[in-house]
């Protein structure tokens, strides 16, 4: 894969995680709007594995982004005290950084952004067709 594909991939959680925040909480913070593109990256990454099932993909992406989190949570939350979040009142919860719920919820993030990488590569020439369907239609 080129670093064009990976920059594409950057630009596009970039774009999408922050409108997904901005939707949702009504703003966001540039740091968040990096880590979107950073973890876009990775999960185009692991997307771009044939081996790779759908929920291995999910699984493996929850647990990435929420490592993600946690790390650029104790940077901005922690140790620079912006204050971009806090997961305190959220029940099973890690310093207020990461929380169960939300890895659930980027479990389930996973599946559109699984379809999305799989696009892209596609379009990039990357992959077949098929391959895409596959998933919708394992024979």
């Amino acid at each position: 894969m080129r670093s064009s594909q990976y920059l594409f991939a950057f630009l596009m959680g970039y774009f999408l995680y922050s409108l997904v925040e901005i939707v949702g909480r009504g703003y966001t913070h540039w740091t968040m709007s990096l880590t979107g593109g950073i973890v876009f990256a990775v999960l185009y990454g692991i997307n771009s594995r044939e081996t790779v099932t759908l929920i291995r993909s999910c699984f493996i992406g929850a647990i990435i982004i929420t490592a993600i989190e946690f790390t650029v949570g104790v940077f901005d939350n922690i140790i620079m005290h912006w204050e971009v979040w806090d997961y305190s009142e959220i029940p099973l919860n890690l310093l207020g950084q990461i929380c169960l719920p939300f890895t659930c919820y980027w479990f389930v993030l996973c599946i559109p952004a699984r379809f999305i990488c799989r696009r892209i590569m596609q379009q990039f020439g990357t992959q077949k067709p098929s391959s895409l369907s596959s998933e919708t239609n394992p024979t």
